[in-house]
């Protein structure tokens, strides 16, 4: 999609974690080119901030970083992103994700305890900490908010090489509905998008032949998605159209499972 530039809610605060790259990244294109103001929450270490806040559209963006396994780190970069996004935050995007291959019966014991920890403590407690200190700043808005949360396929079918990833993501569609509920009396309209594959730097080891190829033959268009896709659906989510999408898992993943 191009930018939208008639849009009633132009000029949004929006905090989108693990948006240095991959879908993140997309997703933080996509808010910029409309207008919005944009926040990127990421462990960027190695890599200029300047550089990433300069390849985004518009002005007024910022880089914040954080370890999203603590707490009190997330506290503090999320209110740092929300000040100097000029006060408050309208849009929250729980993108930020681990997705490390660790089969049950093909690791010890030590790794199979690490791996969760590790899956969990970024993918779903980091994301409700995140949330937890966003919502500070939304539930006093009159105009209330949004929160999309990036699932995935994962947490419907299974991941049997990934198994902390896919209970992580199914936790994180319970936690979408919760705070469905617990937050429409402010206003604020919590979803999430469910995709499947998608090309980024964190599928490439998967995708590449011959794993691949069965990878993209899952999907009756015999590919997978491109991070601006997923982007899409998130900008939609985010809109004033979507307050009654509230509750909402939207599936992305090209027909290559479906449920009812």
């Amino acid at each position: 999609m191009g930018a939208q530039t008639s849009e009633p809610n132009r000029g949004r605060a929006v905090l989108v974690t693990g948006a240095a790259r991959g879908i993140g990244w997309a997703i933080a294109q996509r808010f910029a080119r409309a207008g919005d103001r944009v926040a990127i929450l990421d462990r960027v270490a190695g890599e200029d901030p300047d550089k990433l806040v300069a390849g985004l559209d518009g002005s007024g963006h910022v880089v914040v970083e954080a370890d999203l396994t603590d707490g009190e780190a997330v506290l503090a970069a999320v209110d740092s992103a929300a000040a100097r996004l000029g006060g408050g935050l309208d849009i929250l995007v729980n993108n930020a994700g681990i997705f490390t291959a660790h089969p049950v019966t093909e690791v010890d014991y030590a790794t199979w305890q690490e791996q969760w920890r590790a899956t969990l403590g970024v993918n779903l407690v980091g994301a409700a900490n995140v949330t937890w200190c966003a919502i500070r700043h939304m539930k006093e808005q009159p105009r209330g908010g949004r929160i999309i949360n990036i699932s995935s396929r994962g947490a419907f079918r299974g991941e049997p090489d990934v198994p902390a990833y896919g209970a992580s993501k199914a936790g994180l569609n319970s936690l979408t509905q919760s705070l469905a509920l617990a937050l429409a009396p402010y206003r604020i309209a919590v979803s999430a998008v469910a995709p499947g594959f998608v090309a980024t730097d964190m599928t490439t080891e998967w995708l590449k032949p011959p794993g691949g190829d069965e990878i993209r033959a899952q999907s009756p268009f015999g590919r997978v998605a491109e991070p601006d896709e997923i982007a899409a659906g998130v900008f939609y989510l985010a809109s004033a159209q979507a307050e009654w999408a509230s509750g909402t898992i939207l599936d992305l993943n090209g027909a290559s499972y479906l449920r009812t």
